[in-house]
């Protein structure tokens, strides 16, 4: 004899295989969304840092003003004032002067730096001391030399330089521009103060 489902069971599994229904597509739901996020890192991670086309060095020496960076170790001590000077040396080298105020007064950091051979001198490399040296890519640049953008291709370093002691908010935008478009996350971004008043953005 055939047993007949009464209307209040045939619910209860109806509704049962709705609820199961619905978690496994939620389920599906974050498994493509977490897909998502994983292609979108990877595209990022697999998309490598580029630098301008070409940096003029007559114009890009002399001297830069720090309007924001990633935290360095070696910059650990500085509280603000921080600038970078550049000059050309006879052998066709960088001459580099890096200064900022400490708690203590000021502390300066004199090393050189040289073009590599295929970057339009847009790719140097740094060294304040031998044998160590670093990548220093000026990977954003105004086209009147009023900021410049200075990274590396592994995304650790970041500085945002300016010609004056504070960037107009325009031209700051422009820079911000140039680093996100490199994938660089703002997040470790720190603004520095420049100025006995000066105050960070």
């Amino acid at each position: 004899m055939r047993r007949r489902t009464s209307p209040k069971t045939w619910r209860a599994t109806s509704n049962n295989c709705s609820d199961r229904a619905s978690l496994i597509r939620l389920f599906l739901l974050r498994i493509f969304v977490a897909c998502l996020a994983c292609l979108a890192l990877s595209v990022r991670a697999e998309t490598p840092v580029a630098s301008v086309a070409a940096v003029d060095l007559a114009r890009y020496v002399g001297k830069w003003y720090e309007i924001a960076s990633f935290p360095m170790f070696f910059q650990r001590n500085c509280v603000g004032d921080t600038t970078a000077e550049y000059a050309l040396t006879p052998d066709g080298e960088v001459s580099v002067t890096n200064r900022c105020r400490t708690a203590g007064g000021f502390d300066e950091a004199r090393g050189k730096a040289w073009a590599a051979a295929d970057g339009n001198n847009a790719r140097l490399k740094v060294s304040f001391f031998w044998p160590f040296r670093s990548d220093y890519w000026v990977i954003g640049l105004d086209p009147d030399y009023r900021w410049a953008v200075v990274g590396n291709p592994n995304r650790k370093y970041l500085w945002i330089l300016s010609r004056t002691p504070q960037l107009d908010k325009k031209l700051l935008e422009e820079a911000l521009k140039a680093t996100t478009t490199q994938g660089f996350d703002l997040k470790q971004l720190n603004y520095t103060v420049q100025g006995a008043v000066g105050k960070a953005p």
